[in-house]
């Protein structure tokens, strides 16, 4: 089995801002795996505030030794990876599950047990700007759900100018930019706005800060539902968070593939807990992968090829908020005609 890896930069839309700071590409890395005339497509995506670049998960990728063996064997491929950056690990979860829904003539959807219709909406992501800009980029975008990126400077007049420029469904994203004080003191006052729920509240790592929250805010009879994004990347992280929160966020990055993503949902699932099935910024390959896995989960937020402005895959179909999984075998992505890849 040949293994090649390259870099994949993908350029934004506009700038895009959140509490870690703003960026206008992202640089990831693309992995293919080719057998017998068959080409499995995976892709990394390097998240800053994970400390991954697009050199060190090439690096990781490039020092696999060589797969060899039953190609049909991914638990025992998967197994063996040494350990690494997850998004890195993804890449190659990836490309191997491409491969194997391709031997077997099958897209990952059906091979998973499940139906690929009908799927929950996903948001679209509103990012950090000032509140007029970001009320016209809510009301501009037309979706019935939006995520909205909130930091730490007055969060709560962004949120009442998209409330005032739209009805649509809220959420709304501090990605770990407040304090405990500060989450118990602002969550109360955004449940007026009608959200659906608050994702990654607090700052990575502290349980115990979100178990004080989760039992402050109940006694205020606050119901606003937190769920964890940053702080849970595997299934072991989401039994670690069990009674702390109210939900997670699965992504493939975090995870290191779709195999521990399935571990994190059903550990969710066991424990109560909602699901929200969300991406970083990816082109419609690693965006694709993660839809697979949209019947198991209540929220989606699969916007990533929505920002991007040179996507070179298509594979996803977008129909306003509501998605159309391809029924091609494998991921069911191709290269876009006319991208650099395709030539």
């Amino acid at each position: 089995m040949k293994l090649t890896v390259s870099p994949l930069t993908l350029q934004l839309r506009t700038p895009f801002r959140v509490a870690h700071g703003v960026s206008d590409q992202r640089r990831n890395v693309l992995v293919t795996l080719q057998l017998d005339g068959l080409t499995g497509y995976g892709e990394a995506a390097a998240v800053p505030y994970y400390g991954d670049t697009q050199e060190s998960l090439s690096a990781y990728l490039q020092s696999l030794p060589p797969l060899t063996g039953d190609p049909d064997d991914l638990e025992t491929w998967l197994a063996v990876r040494p350990p690494g950056p997850h998004a890195a690990q993804a890449a190659l979860d990836l490309a191997l599950h491409d491969l194997w829904g391709k031997r077997l003539g099958q897209p990952l959807v059906r091979l998973f047990g499940l139906a690929p219709a009908p799927l929950p909406p996903t948001s679209f992501t509103i990012s950090i700007d000032t509140p007029e800009e970001m009320a016209r980029a809510a009301r501009a975008s037309a979706y019935p759900v939006i995520k909205v990126k909130l930091g730490p400077q007055d969060p709560e007049a962004a949120l009442a100018a998209i409330r005032r420029a739209t009805d649509a469904r809220l959420r709304v994203d501090a990605n770990a930019g407040w304090t405990p004080q500060q989450a118990l003191e602002l969550i109360p006052r955004l449940e007026h706005y009608d959200l659906e729920l608050v994702e990654q509240p607090l700052p990575v790592g502290d349980v115990e800060a979100y178990r004080w929250l989760h039992e402050e805010l109940r006694r205020k009879n606050v119901k606003l539902p937190i769920y964890a994004d940053e702080s849970v990347k595997t299934a072991a992280d989401v039994a670690r968070y069990a009674g702390a929160i109210d939900g997670v966020v699965i992504k493939l990055m975090k995870t290191g593939g779709l195999r521990e993503a399935l571990r994190a949902i059903h550990t969710a699932r066991a424990h109560g807990l909602g699901l929200m099935l969300s991406c970083m910024v990816e082109s419609s390959l690693g965006v694709t992968a993660a839809a697979h896995l949209a019947p198991l989960c209540d929220f989606l937020d699969l916007d990533g090829p929505l920002l991007i402005a040179n996507d070179p895959f298509e594979g996803l179909q977008y129909q306003g908020a509501h998605l159309r999984l391809p029924e091609t075998p494998g991921l069911g992505v191709a290269p876009r005609p006319g991208s650099s890849l395709s030539a």
